[in-house]
């Protein structure tokens, strides 16, 4: 993907979660194609993306999928990035049926156990040569 294309996704991740940070590194190989790029809750990219949005901080604290001018939250937004990756992982997607209640309670509690279970850094991942590209700023 050339830096003047647009991005079909980005996802917006806790830089200083362990649990956020391995997905991301999980997402990267899974998506050859490069239509999804990444960038920190922390960052200024990140605040300026919610807020077009309409994403308030509040909302976001672990991952945000947005997608052009639209914004998805936790189970919604970790569905939409796996139907996205090669395949397998698209099959998750099927998940969907599952009422979003119950997906959102699920994914809430493993959000709010994340830095116990999987602990966290002093600072927000920095991305290698191979991947910098990937990373908005």
């Amino acid at each position: 993907m050339g830096r003047q294309d647009a991005p079909r996704a980005v996802v917006l991740f806790d830089g200083v979660c362990n649990l956020c940070n391995g997905f991301v590194r999980f997402v990267i190989p899974r998506d050859p194609r490069g239509h999804i790029r990444f960038a920190a809750l922390q960052s200024e990219g990140a605040r300026r993306l919610m807020a077009q949005a309409g994403v308030t901080p509040g909302d976001a604290d672990s991952i945000v999928l947005v997608e052009g001018q639209r914004a998805v939250v936790r189970s919604e937004a970790a569905l939409r990035i796996a139907r996205q990756l090669r395949f397998p992982w698209p099959l998750l997607y099927g998940l969907v049926v599952v009422p979003r209640p119950i997906r959102d309670w699920a994914y809430d509690i493993v959000a709010r156990n994340r830095f116990r279970w999987f602990g966290r850094r002093d600072a927000c991942m920095m991305p290698g040569p191979e991947t910098k590209d990937r990373f908005l700023v």
